[in-house]
Formats: C-alpha cells, sequence, structure tokens
C-alpha cells in the first residue's frame, strides 16, 4: 500500500511538535509553546490541544509543574510502558493506545503508542516515534472540520487509530488472494515465507490490539462527566468496529493456515509421485542390471563369449524382453 507519510515533527528544540486552540466550531489556531505555558480559555468553546515529543528532555517535569500531574501519572505518560490502557483520575482521564506503525521500512505488528491526558478544557498527547494520527487530526481541525471540544478529540484520535488498522486488514488478505490465485509451480519456499509474514503479522496485530478493546471500554464506562453521551455512543462504534477487525484477523489467520497446508500438501503429494516413480523405474531396471552385471564379471566360462556366438546381440534382446514384460506387469498393476 502506497500512502502518503504526515510528518509530524517539531524544530527538536521543544517538547511541543504542534499546537492548537480549538473553536468548538471544528476549528482551530496554532498556538506557540510560549504561550502555551500561561494559556486560559477566552470563552466557554476554547478547548487547547498540544502534541508533545515524550521523551524530550524535562517533559515529565513539565507535566507535573506546569499541568499539575501527580508523579505516577507524569510517568506513565512519557514511560516505556506501551500496553494499552485507560483509566480516569478525578475529573482527568489518562489513556495509553497503540496504531499501526506506517513509517517507512516498519512492519505493521510494529505498533506505535499514543499517550494521552485530559481535563476537559486541556488535551495533551505524547508519542516517541512518529505518529500519523494526530497529524491527520490536525490537518482537520486547520480545514475547519475537525472536533469541537475534549471529548470529540478522543473520539477522533481513537477512530483515526482503530480505522487504519483495516488498511493492514486488507493488504493481508489481497496477499492471501494473491497466493491462492498464484501458479502452482511458484517456488514452494518463498510462497511459504509469505504466508508465514502474513501470520506473523496477523498474531502481531491481534497481540498488540486486543489490548486496545479494554482501554475504549474504559473510557466509555468510566469517562469523566465533561466526556458527553455523544463521545461514549462514538467510542461504542469504535470498540464494534475493532471487534469485527480482530474478527477479521482471525479469518486472515485461518485463511493463511488452510492456504500454508494446502501448499504443503501440494508439495508432499508431488515429491511423493517423484518417490513413487524413481522407484518404479529402479525397479524396472534393476534385474536388467543383474543380468548385465552377471556376465560382465571377469571369470573364466562366461557363456556367448566364444566368436560366433552373437552373445552381445542375444543379451541385447533378452533385456528387451524383460524390459517389455516388467511394462506390461507395471501397467497392470497400475503404477503409473
Amino acid at each position: 500500500m502506497n500512502e502518503k507519510v504526515l510528518s509530524d515533527e517539531g524544530d527538536g528544540t521543544l517538547p511541543m511538535l504542534f499546537g492548537r486552540v480549538l473553536d468548538g466550531q471544528g476549528g482551530g489556531r496554532p498556538i506557540s509553546w510560549e504561550e502555551v505555558q500561561d494559556w486560559r480559555p477566552r470563552n466557554d468553546s476554547e478547548m487547547l490541544w498540544i502534541h508533545l515529543q515524550r521523551t524530550h528532555p524535562g517533559v515529565q517535569e513539565w507535566l507535573e509543574e506546569c499541568l499539575g500531574l501527580p508523579e505516577p501519572t507524569a510517568e506513565l505518560l512519557t514511560g516505556e510502558a506501551t500496553r494499552p490502557r485507560a483509566f480516569r483520575d478525578g475529573n482527568t482521564m489518562v489513556a495509553t493506545l497503540r496504531g499501526i506503525n506506517f513509517n517507512p521500512g516498519a512492519e505493521p505488528e510494529d505498533m506505535l503508542s499514543m499517550q494521552l491526558w485530559s481535563d476537559g478544557k486541556r488535551v495533551v498527547t505524547l508519542r516517541r516515534l512518529p505518529l500519523q494520527t494526530p497529524r491527520m487530526t490536525c490537518n482537520e481541525v486547520d480545514s475547519g472540520n475537525g472536533p469541537v471540544d475534549a471529548g470529540s478529540l478522543v473520539t477522533t484520535l481513537t477512530e483515526h487509530l482503530i480505522d487504519r488498522m483495516s488498511h493492514s486488514i486488507i493488504d493481508m488478505n489481497e496477499a492471501i488472494d494473491e497466493l491462492e490465485d498464484g501458479d502452482p509451480d511458484d517456488d514452494t519456499d518463498e510462497v511459504l515465507s509469505k504466508i508465514a509474514t502474513i501470520r506473523r503479522n496477523c498474531l502481531g496485530l491481534k497481540r498488540h490490539m486486543s489490548p486496545q478493546h479494554e482501554a475504549l471500554l474504559a473510557i466509555a464506562n468510566n469517562a469523566p462527566g465533561w466526556f458527553e453521551d455523544h463521545d461514549r455512543r462514538e467510542i461504542a462504534e469504535t470498540i464494534d468496529r475493532l471487534r469485527r477487525y480482530l474478527d477479521d484477523l482471525d479469518i486472515s489467520k485461518e485463511s493463511a493456515l488452510v492456504l500454508q497446508d494446502d501448499i504443503r500438501a501440494r508439495a508432499a503429494a508431488s515429491t511423493e509421485r517423484t518417490q513413487n516413480m524413481l522407484t518404479i523405474v529402479a525397479g524396472i531396471f534393476l534385474p536388467l542390471s543383474f543380468i548385465t552385471g552377471l556376465l560382465g564379471i571377469n571369470v573364466g566360462d562366461i557363456p556367448l563369449t566364444s566368436p560366433g556366438s552373437h552373445g552381445f546381440w542375444i543379451i541385447v534382446g533378452l533385456c528387451f524382453v524383460i524390459f517389455a514384460l516388467e511394462l506390461l506387469i507395471a501397467k497392470k498393476l497400475k503404477w503409473f
């Protein structure tokens, strides 16, 4: 799949990759890192969203000092524990979510994590490696078609994370279809290697994305009050979509397994036919080899060796007769 890679890189000198102040109507305006430090909403509709590089020095301290986060929460948001989870901490929501890695050279099962914190008026997302989902959402805000509040921002981010799973699943299903329709004479080892890669990708995606289901359930069932009913319905739809994708992964995995077994069975049958043919050929030539070997020993009194006995042609004729009889017997026994 050739997909445009969206960069969320900042200039590298600041922890903030980008920031937007949402206007409550789907749009927003950029905000600098200096403005973030003293930001206050101008009206009830405004909401701050900043996207940070969590490995940048001083990010944990900034979360604790400027946002007032407890140390364990700040450590969770900046640490290496990337298993999906979500919980409520008073009036705030804390979550760790995973997305498909579409960076160049990455495999689908190389998942990327995104940490999220929100108190309803501020949303902070953090990542270690480039992640396209925040930039996609930011582009929607810049075009005026983005989320309107913290709850819709959370649901939009989760929807984009889950929707991008479908691209990998479609790619794997197309690869399976191509292998099923491929030439039976293709290199078996190469085909089996491709199938093994597909199965490994399915297992990796299933292993990494299954905990995300529990995280989204936690958001839907235990989010703070600013996470409105329509946001919960959106999350519920995303959960249903994730369930379907997980089911599709199981189907893809089973399809790959069936195809793998079929190719191995065909390869085994081909090997068996070859071995049977070699056995038949060896059986046919064994009596002929015995006769020629017996008459070729270098001892006296070998028959048909005297001049004028035509021994060579007699032996050749005898071999042809034996060969014809063996072919007749083999055909009668349906050996070929």
